[in-house]
């Protein structure tokens, strides 16, 4: 952290800036933002960034290691597995909360990961109209990316992941309702970034041998375009849970009507919370599979208790007692992750904020190591990160990490 940034952004913050923030947001998509978007950015010196790249790095070295891959062959669930080369993640995030380390400074420590696509048009968007409505609370030559890239290179980066050498129509991000998800904010600066189009599955359909979905014409009616290439972001949790029938997707290999997953539905499972066990770090804090446990902590007020297969942080439990652990039906599907107590150091109107730095990377090439490009950052005030723990709170919500170049 900077404590002259801070004190100077704090100094000079107006609620009047933070509406321009959220007006230019909801200017350049046509619709107002569907989840609380802070009231400030968070301002890290070139050693906590270093830091969050280094725990980041050491957590994908486990999770990409062969053993590892063959280890987490078991994490797709039978009836949700999607037939098809895999290939690799070409998406890859990692959550750290920033804690208090014993020197006073700021470490980072795993909290999630996973081998899904997250927010990357929104935090594009999101670090332009910051510029724009705080003028000069930037310092020059602070970014929110990293290896060297600037707000063009990235979008090209992205460009060239998830569109690769294809004409971007025949490119569609994949999402059920995307007009109706908290996160449609994302697929709109998608579109205007890579000129590719968000479809609901259920519009996706095969004809004469082929992947297709109609796409509107500007005079009316509607034309069939096939598709080479599937940005998913589908999580076949939902597909399940709301009893949609996709089978012409997700039980059979696409590849066979001419079409490729930008992030096969797999990755999903075998990059998540089932991955917490395995990484051995100073930045991870201790994580077992229940089923694993012959006893268990004795501290366990201490704990998190995880469920493999829930998203949005549904399902979880602080400290949970032995008797719920034992009465878990399926031990094997639940992690048990030791506590990470957040630390309070961003300074706000009212009380300190707590943050979670997400760390995201791009993989667009097997042959070397995936790519951190941008972070995206949640503040909180609550227990935990989530809306029902920050009811009636402000300088909380979506947010980024500005920091001075680091490789």
């Amino acid at each position: 952290m900077v404590p002259e940034l801070r004190r100077a952004f704090n100094a000079a913050f107006t609620e009047e800036k933070h509406r321009a923030l959220l007006a230019g947001l909801a200017r350049e998509v046509g619709f107002a933002v569907d989840f609380r978007v802070s009231e400030t950015p968070i301002f890290l010196d070139v050693a906590v960034s270093r830091r969050l790249a280094e725990a980041a790095d050491d957590v994908l070295a486990a999770v990409t290691a062969p053993g590892y891959l063959e280890a987490a062959r078991r994490a797709v669930p039978p009836d949700l597995a999607v037939p098809g080369p895999e290939g690799h993640p070409p998406f890859l995030q990692v959550d750290f909360a920033l804690t208090w380390g014993a020197e006073g400074e700021l470490l980072p420590q795993l909290i999630e990961l996973q081998g899904f696509p997250s927010l990357y048009g929104f935090q594009w968007l999101l670090d332009r109209e910051t510029r724009r409505a705080f003028p000069g609370a930037v310092p020059d030559g602070w970014t929110t990316y990293f290896g060297g890239l600037d707000p063009a290179g990235y979008v090209e980066r992205l460009r060239r992941t998830i569109v690769g050498d294809e004409d971007p129509e025949s490119v569609v991000l994949l999402e059920i309702d995307p007009d109706h998800q908290k996160t449609r904010i994302d697929f709109v600066a998608t579109e205007r970034l890579l000129g590719i189009a968000a479809v609901d599955p259920r519009q996706v359909f095969a004809s004469g041998g082929r992947l297709v979905y109609r796409r509107a014409e500007p005079g009316g009616g509607a034309r069939e375009v096939p598709i080479r290439r599937l940005y998913n972001r589908v999580i076949l949790d939902e597909v399940t849970r709301r009893g949609f029938h996709l089978e012409h997707l997700f039980r059979r290999d696409v590849a066979e009507l001419g079409a490729a997953w930008v992030g096969h539905p797999n990755w999903f499972f075998r990059i998540s919370k089932f991955s917490l066990p395995f990484v051995a770090s100073r930045y991870a804090p201790p994580a077992y599979f229940v089923s694993d446990l012959a006893t268990y902590p004795a501290d366990l007020e201490h704990y998190v208790l995880k469920p493999l297969y829930s998203f949005a942080g549904l399902g979880v439990e602080l400290g949970p007692t032995r008797e719920r652990l034992r009465s878990l039906p399926r031990p094997e599907e639940f992690i048990l992750q030791r506590k990470v107590d957040y630390a309070p150091f961003v300074e706000t109107p009212d009380v300190p904020a707590k943050a979670e730095v997400r760390m995201m990377y791009l993989w667009d090439d097997p042959d070397r190591r995936p790519v951190l490009v941008n972070n995206l950052v949640r503040m909180s005030k609550g227990a935990m990160m989530g809306v029902d723990f920050n009811k009636d709170k402000t300088w909380i919500g979506a947010s980024l990490a500005y920091h001075p170049p680091v490789a």
